[in-house]
């Protein structure tokens, strides 16, 4: 990776945009980052490493804390970074969480972390690869560069005070780092594959044996040999069972067959019973049948006189009608003369009303005329109202004009004297800010540590309620299944007494076939039923499944427990001697610091604020000086305007007369003038309607009462007819009058139904006596047999067929399920033998590629050590050189103690001693040029692997500053070296010489509104 250009803003110390161009500094540079301390080195790598992986590079601060306490409100913290992979280039933007102003209104809120990554084209088109989200630009970055945060920091960057990190980590860091460099994780996955593969045939063969145990299990047996001698025993009782189920079989059909004939000759009795009774209700109908006949005929006569009557009975209705409609016109006759009368009264008066509205016409016209009088009255009127008000609010102005630049040139002298103090205090901002994040983290952990303690405990307690309730259920399974074991062995043992119960004298046994029984089996206590059995079963398999839960909790917890105590110990290690203090003593050191840090934080604000308002006060204060003289020439000219406007408006009154010099008024009477005559003309048009209405509806009244009397002389004679003609009908037809024959009249429903019903019953009368006659034929000579009697008896043989169905069942089942064991028992040893060869095969060789066999060493870690082994040979020549021919690192070959893995540690080879120690016992400087010459070793062979990941960029965070001058120009020596082998070499470092030596550099000035970064080249 290559950088290109870096922009941060209020970032760190820097309160203003600042923009790095590493271009500008040359192709492949060896520069120094240099500056005062405090001033921001260190941020800059910081920033790089905040926009690729959203962290610093020392891991100590988070984004948030990031932000410039200098910055201004509207100014956002952000970085972007342009870098460059081999021929492609990115460009990524990052913003942390953090208070920012809002858009509108007062006050401040989150703003929330994102992050943009955009992909850049040789033409400079940008294409857009993550919009927003941190955790999707984070893993972007990690795709594309192959490091995660923690390892680019180790291989890319050497921070301050952490450059022996690269030296002591041991082989499982390390091999995280190589394996991302030199992209081996073929052989960790060849790894995994196989020791997933071995750790399903393992659990494949424990699953085969459990299942063979469970198998004997389910069919409560021991061992395969109790098996074969139950099978052997069972064989002739199998035999006999079933001989005596084929003979209860055989019995049961004959008397099935007997019973059947029996309830047919009952059904036949019972049939000849129901027809006589049938024949007896028939005969009890007879009567009622005769007069249901003389009602059908009455009906049938009435029929052919219903047309007469009916036309009689609408005549009548038409005559009544006509009555009501000549007495309804008569009654609105009358009301429209007496509405015709009120209406002539009322027209009588139209000449009165059309003198009034003339009258209103000419008022209105008069009033109209006076609208623009008194419009240009009130125009005045206005004009000097505003003339008045602006010259009254100038002269005001003017006195708080004068008020405001009086307090103004106070506030500035008083905030003159506040900046030495507020300058005092800012100064301590950067101490308070590092010593708030150390106590922070010291807080963090402590708290850790106490969860991780806490969950420990409460593990623990319940590790001891789950071996207590183990106990519980172990003895509760004992003794549920010891009672399924004496409930099935009274079981078996009762059902001799059962079938004794079931014998009847004279019947064969169905066991030995004997027809005598002189000393049936005989129980003295109460026999269990298989509900009972199966319930006893169940019970028994219920307490094992507890059982076998309640361990498998413990194990689970006892796992747990472990993990957390580890845990635990961990967090301890790491508080080291801050364990003995009080949660409460470090949460109130932390609220000092807090205290400090708030009261720098708010002097540097209070500091920008007030020279920010000591300038605006001086900008303000000639703008209130103009302001004032403005003031004082509008006064005069507003003044003059007053004056003018009154005149016009005295010879404006005397035109208008007093009680219309409001326009509101005039208005008034102008509408009321004009409702007056819309009323008077609407009451002139109402009269004239109203009284043609009355007219025309009296004419029209008179018309339709001498039609409605014409109409009733027709109705009468109508009626008169066709009540003649029905008397006529009646005296020929037997019917007495008209009441009698509507009586008699029926609906044509009503005839169906009595012509239906007489002639069901002859229907049925003749069908009971015919079916009588054949069925007592058939039943002459034969006797009602009694069914309770054969029912007895079959039920007798039915009991005894399905004994003999059951213990045949009971036998065969047994049998069936024995045979079936036997086969899964066989498929079961093949399955498992299968299995155990093919693990003699995978699980050797994952116990080989994991490291569990021999040196420890795995697969991956093998591969690794022989890329270490080019490395340390790289590293060693710049190490040998920089120490005049001393120090080799090699890899350390012994296998390290107990499981730990081993294969990748470091040791140090001293020319001097001719001995071999370990990498930690090398001093300060030692350890600083062994973990330069380890930085550019690894550097070098990286790039000469096909597939590696490219270091083309590396960057040294302090640490010459342990170096004599020997060791120092040495160092200087080996990174030209570098430098011109392509590679881009930058460093931060107090040390003169190195400023005396790298003439390209990055500058960053500090001062108290912030850093600023400049380049200077040779």
């Amino acid at each position: 990776m290559r950088p290109l250009i870096l922009e941060m803003s209020a970032f760190g110390p820097f309160a203003s945009v600042q923009t790095t161009d590493f271009s500008a500094l040359g192709s492949n540079p060896l520069f120094l980052i240099n500056g005062p301390t405090g001033a921001g080195k260190t941020t800059l790598l910081d920033a790089i490493c905040f926009a690729l992986y959203g962290k610093t590079t020392g891991d100590e601060r988070e984004g948030s804390q990031m932000r410039c306490d200098l910055a201004a409100d509207s100014v956002l913290t952000e970085v972007t970074f342009s870098f460059a992979l081999g021929e492609q280039q990115y460009r990524i933007r990052r913003v942390p969480e953090q208070q920012r102003a809002k858009k509108s209104g007062d006050g401040y809120t989150v703003q929330k972390p994102e992050a943009q990554l955009y992909h850049i084209d040789t033409d400079g088109t940008e294409h857009l690869l993550v919009a927003s989200k941190v955790s999707e630009a984070t893993a972007e970055i990690e795709l594309l560069t192959g490091l995660d945060a923690d390892q680019f920091r180790q291989v890319m960057v050497l921070p301050q005070g952490k450059f022996r990190e690269l030296l002591m980590a041991d082989s499982k860091d390390r091999e995280k780092i190589f394996s991302q460099l030199f992209q081996t994780q073929i052989y960790r996955r060849i790894e995994d594959k196989l020791k997933f593969q071995a750790s399903a045939i393992k659990a494949e063969v424990r699953d085969q044996r459990n299942k063979r145990d469970g198998i004997l299990h389910n069919i409560v047996l021991d061992s395969d040999d109790a098996l074969t001698s139950e099978l052997t025993e069972l064989t002739p009782t199998l035999a006999q069972a079933s001989e005596a189920k084929e003979t209860a079989k055989l019995a049961l059909i004959n008397a099935n067959k007997l019973f059947e004939s029996a309830k047919l000759l009952v059904k036949d009795f019972d049939a000849q019973d129901k027809l006589q009774q049938s024949a007896v209700l028939l005969a009890e109908q007879k009567d009622s049948m005769a007069q249901r006949q003389s009602k059908l005929d009455n009906g049938q006569k009435a029929l052919q006189l219903k047309p007469v009557l009916e036309g009689s009975l609408a005549r009548e209705v038409e005559r009544t009608q006509a009555q009501a409609a000549v007495s309804q016109v008569q009654s609105t006759k009358l009301a429209s003369e007496q509405a015709l009368t009120v209406s002539q009264s009322k027209f009588d008066t139209l000449t009165e009303l059309e003198l009034k509205c003339q009258q209103a016409q000419n008022d209105e016209q008069k009033l109209t005329q006076l609208v623009p009088q008194l419009q240009g009255l009130e125009s005045l009127q206005t004009a000097l109202s505003l003339a008045t008000n602006e010259r009254d609010q100038a002269k005001n102005s003017g006195i708080k004009g004068k008020a405001t630049l009086d307090a103004l040139l106070a506030d500035k002298q008083a905030a003159e004297q506040q900046v030495p103090q507020l300058e005092l205090v800012a100064s301590q901002q950067v101490d308070a800010q590092q010593a708030l994040t150390a106590q922070s983290e010291l807080i963090e952990r402590y708290q850790q540590w106490q969860v991780a303690a806490h969950h420990a405990g409460n593990t623990e307690q319940a590790l001891q309620l789950a071996e207590d309730k183990g106990k519980q259920c172990r003895l509760d399974a004992k003794a549920k299944g010891e009672a399924y074991d004496q409930l099935q062995l009274i079981w078996h043992r009762g059902q001799a007494s059962l079938l004794a119960q079931k014998l009847n004298p004279g019947q064969p046994c169905p066991v030995c076939g004997s027809a005598e029984h002189p000393n049936p089996a005989q129980s003295e206590q109460r026999l269990p039923t298989e509900d009972d059995l199966e319930s006893s079963r169940l019970t028994s398999e219920t307490a094992k499944d507890a059982l076998s839960q309640a361990i498998a909790d413990y194990k689970g917890l006892k796992a747990q427990l472990q993990e957390q105590v580890k845990l635990r110990d961990e967090y301890q290690q790491k508080l080291g001697e801050w364990v003995s203090h009080s949660l409460e003593s470090l949460q109130a050191h932390l609220q000092q610091v807090q205290q400090q840090v708030h009261h720098a934080n708010t002097a540097a604000q209070a500091l920008i604020q007030l020279r920010q308002k000591i300038q605006s006060g001086q900008l303000k204060e000639r703008e209130l000086q103009t302001q004032l003289d403005a003031e004082r020439e509008r006064f005069q000219a507003l003044q003059t305007r007053v004056a003018t406007v009154q005149g016009q408006q005295e010879q404006a009154l005397a035109a208008i007369p007093e009680q219309y010099r409001s326009l509101q008024a005039l208005t008034g009477a102008i509408n009321q003038v004009k409702q007056q005559l819309a009323t008077l003309q609407q009451t002139i048009n109402h009269i004239r309607q109203s009284h043609t209405q009355a007219l025309e509806q009296d004419a029209a009244k008179a018309a339709a009462l001498t039609a409605a009397q014409s109409s009733l002389l027709q109705a009468q004679e109508q009626a008169d007819k066709a009540q003649a003609e029905l008397d006529s009908q009646l005296s020929t037809s037997g019917f007495s009058d008209k009441q009698a024959l509507s009586h008699a009249l029926l609906s044509s429903d009503g005839l169906q139904t009595l012509t239906d019903e007489i002639a069901k019953y002859q229907q049925d009368c003749i069908a009971n006596q015919a079916t009588l006659t054949l069925i007592s034929d058939k039943l002459a000579g034969q006797v009602k047999p009694q069914l309770a009697e054969s029912e007895l008896s079959l039920a007798s043989i039915q009991t005894e067929q399905q004994l003999a169905e059951q213990s045949w069942q009971r036998v065969q089942s047994r049998v069936t399920q024995l045979t079936q064991t036997q086969q899964q028992l066989k498929e079961a040893d093949a399955n498992a033998k299968k299995l155990e060869d093919e693990y003699a095969i995978i699980g050797t060789l994952s116990e080989v590629a994991n490291g569990q066999t021999g040196n420890k060493v795995s697969l991956q870690r093998f591969v690794l050590s022989v890329l270490l082994d080019d490395v340390l040979l790289e590293a060693s020549h710049r190490l040998q050189l920089m120490s005049k021919g001393r120090y080799r690192l090699i890899r350390k070959e012994e296998r390290a103690k107990g499981n730990k893995a081993s294969g990748l540690e470091l040791e140090v080879e001293d020319a001097y001693t001719s001995k071999v120690r370990p990498v930690a016992t090398l001093s300060g400087g030692e350890s600083f040029m062994a973990a330069l010459s380890m930085a550019l070793g690894l550097s070098d062979v990286v790039q000469a692997y096909a597939g590696g990941i490219k270091l083309d960029t590396l960057f040294i965070d302090e640490g010459f500053g342990s170096l004599d001058q020997d060791s120092l120009d040495l160092a200087i020596r080996t990174l030209m070296d570098l430098q011109s082998a392509g590679r881009m070499i930058g460093v931060i470092s107090h040390v003169s010489e190195m400023k005396e030596q790298i003439g390209t550099r990055i500058d960053i000035n500090k001062s108290v509104l912030g850093s600023e970064i400049s380049i200077v080249l040779p």
